[in-house]
């Protein structure tokens, strides 16, 4: 069952909706503390408080919380325990594009890019560094 936003609790199937295009210069400056040795963000998204964070070696997700947004969770999802992955390009109608990941333990993450995110650039980082 998707949600319809970021929680606290990762739930089985989790959605981020609607992520727009961001640059790393908009990233959290905290979340470059979290990275492994060689590893550098490659593309950032976000939604009006959240994050998601593709780097060299997995996904980050911020989920900023409460009212006055000090409380912060986050999130690693390594390209190693990607399963598999697919991509949907938006249409006339659906203006919205979407990444499926689906991990190894059965977690599946799909994120709702708006219709101006190159999806295509997307998958092709994902497949540089899990293929």
């Amino acid at each position: 069952m998707a949600t319809s936003s970021i929680s606290c609790t990762i739930p089985k199937d989790a959605n981020y909706p609607n992520l727009k295009g961001g640059s790393l210069a908009q990233m959290r400056c905290e979340i470059a503390d979290l990275f492994a040795p060689g590893e550098e963000a490659v593309q950032c998204f976000q939604t009006i408080r959240d994050q998601v964070v593709f780097t060299n070696r997995r996904v980050f997700i911020v989920n900023v919380q409460g009212v006055t947004g000090k409380k912060v969770s986050y999130f690693s999802y390594p390209y190693s325990k990607v399963q598999y992955f697919g991509i949907e390009t938006a249409g006339i109608l659906d203006v919205d594009s979407e990444l499926l990941l689906v991990f190894s333990n059965g977690n599946q993450l799909q994120f709702d890019f708006r219709s101006r995110v190159d999806i295509k650039c997307i998958c092709a980082n994902i497949s540089a560094y899990i293929l």
